[in-house]
């Protein structure tokens, strides 16, 4: 370490240097002896900047909604979503409701999505995981693979009986195989099943209607779901 009386000494030339410059020089002068320090600064400052950015404007997901089979335009999304929110007290600019599109399931080679399937089944079997998905808005197909592989609850013993949530979708409950034992294994398949109400039929839905769909959209209910009170407030807002 030098002495003091050196360092001063190194300082005080320093500066009687940086006097002598004129305009541009003493931009390039500070920019030779004070870069690394400043760019330690910039960094600072931007990570503070992004980390403050990111608490003010983080909301938290209070629903999970994927769409598998089914495309969604900008006014359905909407009201999946934001007006959803807004239809029940939940302020959007704090509260989000994610909403996975682009998902495709079949078992049909010829189908144009066919290639989608895979990718598809990786991304939703991984939000199931995470507990990432409480609902999914799907066609019959998609339907089917849901309910055979015991993601869904079954939705008439989800909705308390005897309310009148339950009393509006009764009508609508719809009912699916399910498989509860099979030998995948064995060279001749067999499985045990059976037939439960595992989704809701949505075709009387006044938002569903407004979409425009030519086929049938089911709603099922996962398993796993972590918002079971924010599900029965949105199959309520999907009939009001």
């Amino acid at each position: 370490m030098l002495p003091v009386h050196q360092i001063q000494t190194s300082a005080a030339d320093t500066l009687k240097k940086f006097r002598r410059l004129q305009g541009k020089q003493k931009i390039q002068f500070l920019w030779d002896y004070y870069k690394l320090p400043l760019a330690g600064l910039c960094i600072a400052v931007s990570l503070a900047a992004y980390s403050i950015y990111g608490h003010m404007t983080h909301k938290d997901t209070v629903l999970y909604t994927a769409l598998v089979n089914v495309a969604a335009g900008e006014e359905l999304m909407h009201n999946l979503t934001t007006a959803f929110l807004e239809a029940a007290g939940t302020d959007p600019s704090k509260n989000t409701c994610q909403l996975y599109t682009g998902l495709y399931l079949t078992d049909d080679p010829g189908s144009a999505y066919h290639a989608y399937t895979y990718a598809s089944r990786m991304k939703i079997l991984a939000a199931i995981n995470a507990r990432q998905i409480d609902l999914v808005l799907m066609d019959q197909e998609a339907f089917d693979a849901f309910s055979q592989n015991g993601y869904l609850y079954e939705t008439n013993l989800f909705i308390s009986e005897h309310t009148p949530l339950y009393e509006t979708l009764e009508p609508y409950f719809a009912e699916n195989t399910v498989i509860l034992e099979d030998n995948a294994s064995a060279a001749i398949y067999h499985a045990q099943t059976e037939t439960q109400v595992m989704g809701i039929d949505l075709s009387a839905s006044p938002v569903i209607q407004k979409a425009g769909f030519s086929g049938t959209v089911y709603l099922g209910i996962l398993k796993n779901t972590a918002h079971k009170e924010t599900v029965l407030e949105f199959l309520q807002y999907l009939y009001d």
